[in-house]
């Protein structure tokens, strides 16, 4: 449940984006009659209207998470502030630049403070924030817990550089797809090979001494 929650806005951003894409001429006067006065020049064209409506869901539906995890009494991960840090000021610049340049970066800055938040943690702090996260499930060796920590550092690095391939490389339209899509499905694989890794090194439990 929890993983569909924090996959809520992308879902939502995909789905305004290619609604809007099929219908240009409605984008583009949508956009112009409620975000006129936040654009540079005051008139957002049919060929960035797409990512500019697309991008006011994100931001909207990320604030409402927050919103909704407070009325809950639920607690806010810190991640989830920085994406909301992320999403708005670099909406917001895509907005008024007219430009998807910016939010084209969103993804990439956010896998990039995450890998630096693990290698910080492990490296400063002498923290395994993994650990922190999955020690309660399985019980692995330290050397272990070290090669998973470091090992996501590293996917977060490489999926910050690919996002930004596929962003200047390819069109508006692919890197949207690939941004649902080609995330979601690294991130499994990643996962699923890590798991079939983890299974290897996981140390049983030690089980108690029956009573003499």
């Amino acid at each position: 449940m929890k993983f569909l929650f924090d996959f809520l806005p992308i879902a939502l951003f995909f789905g305004m984006f290619k609604y809007a894409e099929e219908h240009k001429d409605w984008a583009a006067s949508t956009a112009t009659e409620w975000l006129g006065f936040m654009v540079s020049g005051g008139v957002v064209g049919v060929a960035e209207a797409p990512v500019l409506l697309a991008t006011v869901v994100v931001i909207i539906a990320t604030l409402g998470q927050i919103l909704w995890l407070k009325i809950r009494g639920k607690k806010i991960d810190t991640m989830l502030w920085v994406s909301l840090g992320l999403v708005t000021v670099l909406g917001s610049a895509t907005i008024y630049f007219h430009s998807e340049a910016f939010i084209k970066w969103k993804p990439t800055v956010l896998y990039w403070v995450m890998g630096s938040a693990l290698l910080f943690g492990q490296l400063v702090m002498g923290k395994n924030g993994i650990k922190a996260l999955m020690g309660a499930q399985m019980s692995l060796p330290d050397p272990i817990w070290r090669k998973v920590n470091f090992s996501w550092v590293a996917f977060f690095a490489l999926m910050g550089f690919v996002n930004l391939w596929v962003a200047y490389s390819f069109s508006t339209a692919t890197w949207v797809n690939f941004k649902l899509f080609g995330g979601l499905g690294l991130m499994v694989a990643f996962v699923l090979a890590q798991g079939i890794y983890l299974n290897k090194h996981i140390q049983p439990e030690a089980k108690p001494e029956s009573a003499q």
